[in-house]
């Protein structure tokens, strides 16, 4: 077959088992790429074809060969000469190769000159598959060493290694290849449902259980048929906090209302600015009689924020003045290290400072980030705040522990969305005003310091929960490849990638008996090379 793919093949062509990448049927052989396509280069002016659908790298889905949507060569409004193609034409994408963006043109169009068109000698279909294939793709990611534009030139493209079965094996590969990933498609789908059905009944549990933390409602949480993930069962676990739900209260304890009358009066004779009751249209949901709810402004004693100098871009050294970027509170807590330094010559400010127990809250940050708060537990010496960060500070008596649970809640979340300012999704902005007005559940203040260590106790046994199901899921590759090595010899790694190749003659049946050339000290020509290449 090869013999008649270019008129000046020859045998001494065909790469010598000595340097295959693995082993394949007697009945195939190894070839260069140029020997099953030409690359068809025919750079045109998109002048003279306004009209054209316009094809780049772009409208290409990365590593399955999908089209996405085109427009035409003047809506791209394309000015540079580009490659003239062909319906029934590789499109395949020569910048960053490891994206294996490679498509089957439909139709016939311009394609960016960053794409090669290219004429398959082979089973067009065939050579798609194996331009997706892992054993393409680590050939063709191994020839560049360029880093700003990682791309593949023609000799490079040329010289790749490709495993080629006589053409109706291809043809037989491609439709199990065809036949199976319709399956795979339909068990992904399949897939999918259930994983919705399982979220859908993990959440509607969740909601269940705290809405009534009952033990019976508790079994749902941990039924067979879905599993609830870390991340949802946090999110249940701090929703259960704020409503009083996860510890029964103590008859002994001062109401909240008293303390908070006490300290208003605490707040008028220091002149403070009082913020208005809560509305029952502000309050998200009920909680014990012996809470109330409070706005933030009303239980703060002062507030202050941070100065943003012109920094260094990197972070401060030893015990130099650093000021805090935004990502030093917006992760639950507080990282120092995430800071740019003070400039030489440039006077710090002491009283921006942060200190051990502060309670800190950024004002500016992405839409899920914004408002987010943490409380210092420690903090080495000369980190300032940027003034995109606001400083609260409390009574002793106040756990601000607890305040920041609250601060953080789905409630609380829910009212920076609706409060935020900013058009953009990546920069919001909330306002020490709107911070202040923030609706608190505010319990007795000894059940305050009770709930945050009960909070602590199951946020580490869900962190072990996480630490058990990753440990979990890399056992089970781990055994997986252990099983395949037992049965194949190879791992499943490298089974996989043999596989991909060009989802190899495995895919299709394989007669009894065929013989595969594996031996690497004396190559040997196979019969199919001796009656077709000769």
């Amino acid at each position: 077959m090869l013999s008649r793919l270019h008129k000046d093949w020859t045998p001494d062509r065909l790469i010598p088992d000595d340097s295959q990448i693995y082993c394949v049927p007697t009945s195939w052989a190894w070839a260069r790429f140029q020997d099953v396509a030409i690359i068809a280069s025919d750079l045109v002016n998109p002048k003279d074809h306004q009209d054209a659908i316009h094809l780049a790298p772009d409208n290409i889905e990365k590593g399955n060969g999908v089209l996405l949507p085109c427009k035409t060569v003047r809506e791209d409004g394309v000015i540079s000469p580009n490659h003239r193609f062909h319906a029934g034409q590789v499109i395949y994408s020569k910048i960053r190769p490891s994206l294996a963006k490679v498509t089957l043109a439909r139709f016939d169009g311009l394609c960016s000159a960053d794409m090669y068109p290219l004429d398959s000698l082979i089973d067009v279909h065939y050579l798609l598959f194996f331009i997706l294939s892992d054993v393409f793709l680590d050939q063709a990611v191994k020839t560049d060493t360029r880093v700003a534009m990682p791309k593949i030139n023609q000799a490079e493209l040329n010289a790749i290694a490709v495993p080629v079965p006589p053409l109706a094996e291809q043809k037989r590969i491609v439709a199990k290849v065809d036949e199976l990933m319709a399956l795979c498609d339909r068990l992904e789908a399949q897939q999918q449902e259930q994983e919705t059905r399982q979220t859908a009944l993990a959440r509607a549990s969740l909601a269940r259980f705290v809405d009534a933390p009952t033990p019976a409602n508790l079994d749902f949480l941990f039924h067979r048929a879905f599993t609830v993930s870390p991340v949802e069962l946090r999110k249940a676990i701090l929703a259960l906090a704020m409503q009083g739900k996860l510890l029964s209260q103590d008859s002994t304890d001062e109401p909240a209302d008293v303390w908070l009358n006490r300290f208003s009066a605490v707040r008028r004779s220091k002149s403070l600015k009082s913020y208005g009751k809560i509305q029952a249209s502000e309050i998200p949901c009920e909680i014990p009689l012996s809470w109330a709810w409070t706005r933030l402004g009303n239980i703060v004693l002062t507030s202050d924020s941070g100065w943003s100098p012109q920094c260094e871009s990197e972070a401060r050294s030893g015990n130099d003045w650093g000021v805090l970027k935004v990502s030093a509170v917006s992760w639950g807590v507080f990282r120092s290290d995430e800071n740019k330094a003070l400039p030489s010559g440039v006077e710090a400010r002491p009283d921006c400072e942060v200190l051990p127990g502060d309670f800190l809250l950024s004002r500016a940050n992405t839409e899920d980030l914004v408002a987010r708060s943490v409380v210092v537990e420690s903090t080495p010496p000369r980190l300032m705040m940027s003034d995109k960060i606001v400083r609260f500070t409390f009574p002793t008596d106040v756990e601000k522990r607890f305040i920041n649970l609250a601060n953080l809640s789905d409630a609380a979340r829910d009212y920076y969305a609706r409060n935020a300012s900013g058009t953009s999704s990546s920069m919001k902005n909330i306002g020490r005003e709107v911070m202040c007005n923030l609706p608190l559940p505010f319990p007795p203040l000894p059940e305050q310091r009770r709930i945050v260590a009960k909070v602590d106790q199951l946020m580490a046994l869900v962190d072990q929960l996480e630490t058990h199901l990753a440990e979990s899921r890399t056992t089970a590759t781990r055994l997986m490849d252990a099983i395949v090595t037992e049965l194949t010899g190879r791992t499943a790694t490298a089974r996989m990638a043999a596989a991909s190749a060009t989802t190899t003659g495995a895919a299709a049946p394989v007669a009894p008996g065929t013989q595969w050339r594996c031996d690497k000290k004396k190559p040997q020509k196979s019969p199919w090379i001796q009656q077709n290449c000769t």
